[in-house]
């Protein structure tokens, strides 16, 4: 049998390190060896916009003792990966295509050092820059898992062309670099009512804020403008016409229609696109965070995707 897991330690049998970009960036990551003889295949999990990778660890262990090799990273400027902005509590990002670049290569050095099947599952922004990973051709799983993606941020129901020119503006009348919306009063502390916003789970949203007070250098607040206007760019090229006609490989997504930080109805447009696509719809019982939400409800989402990547990314 194996022993309960406790979210707020590191599992055993994970290590923490450093993987260097090309630039010399550190890249923080967490990796598993997979449990049992035959390793299942390999999982990189990508995290979303603010989030780091402490958030998943009941996720990531359960996946590992499934038998998959399991990697997460925390991306360039966020989580334990260091800043590019002027502070240490905003997210900001020059260009999306630097996150691209970073998974790109990692991926190469990663694939290369694990076991196939090789698998892809991004969480919001994660999911975002991993689908528009595949579209370039910057990686190439067996099978790619979508939760909560950023494929249109929630927000004014306006053309996504008139949303990208009034965020380009507000970079340029003011520092990019600032917070786009507020975040706490005091830098570093969550919002109220935050977790109304991600989980109706209240254990598993106190943990997030456990290891932001036990691992400081992790917490994030607000996105910068900056990083408004890149978000928005980057969705333009993922939307443009045969963009995600051209992704071959089967592709699983999984969204709510209550998540008030991504927008429902653009994860469907994208699973009529997709052409290998399949979608587990949630409801009001469910919030952004789909895979931190309570047992009945994550209990689902984690079988759905057992189930997708028995038949697309099968035993080898």
């Amino acid at each position: 049998m194996q022993p309960p897991l406790d979210r707020r330690v590191i599992p055993p049998a994970a290590t923490e390190g450093r993987w260097r970009a090309a630039d010399g960036h550190a890249i923080r990551r967490i990796d598993w060896p997979g449990a049992g003889a035959a390793p299942r295949g390999a999982i990189l999990f990508l995290p979303g916009r603010g989030d780091f990778y402490e958030k998943y660890l009941e996720t990531l262990e359960q996946w590992h003792r499934a038998g998959w090799r399991v990697t997460a990273a925390d991306w360039r400027g966020q989580g334990g990966s260091g800043r590019l902005g002027d502070d240490p509590f905003t997210g900001h990002v020059d260009d999306f295509a630097h996150w691209v670049a970073d998974l790109g290569a990692f991926w190469r050095d990663w694939r290369s050092a694990t076991p196939g099947p090789h698998v892809i599952i991004g969480h919001s922004m994660g999911g975002h820059i991993a689908l528009r990973a595949v579209i370039e051709r910057a990686v190439d799983p067996a099978a790619l898992v979508l939760v909560a993606p950023m494929l249109r941020m929630a927000g004014p129901d306006l053309p996504l062309p008139m949303l990208h020119v009034v965020a380009r503006m507000m970079g340029i009348v003011g520092n990019p670099r600032r917070p786009a919306w507020q975040g706490s009063e005091k830098p570093g502390e969550v919002p109220l009512r935050r977790s109304s916003l991600l989980t109706h789970d209240a254990d598993r949203y106190e943990d997030e804020l456990w290891w932001r007070n036990h691992r400081p250098e992790v917490a994030m607040g607000p996105g910068s403008w900056g990083w408004v206007a890149q978000a928005y760019a980057s969705i333009r090229r993922i939307e443009r016409p045969g963009a995600m006609e051209q992704v071959t490989i089967p592709v699983l997504l999984l969204s709510t229609t209550h998540d008030r930080l991504v927008r429902h109805d653009a994860v469907e447009r994208a699973a009529s696109r997709l052409p290998k696509a399949e979608l587990i719809a949630f409801g009001s019982e469910v919030r952004h965070e789909i895979l931190r939400e309570v047992d009945a409800v994550r209990d689902q989402a984690m079988a759905g995707i057992a189930e997708f990547l028995d038949r697309a990314a099968p035993h080898p």
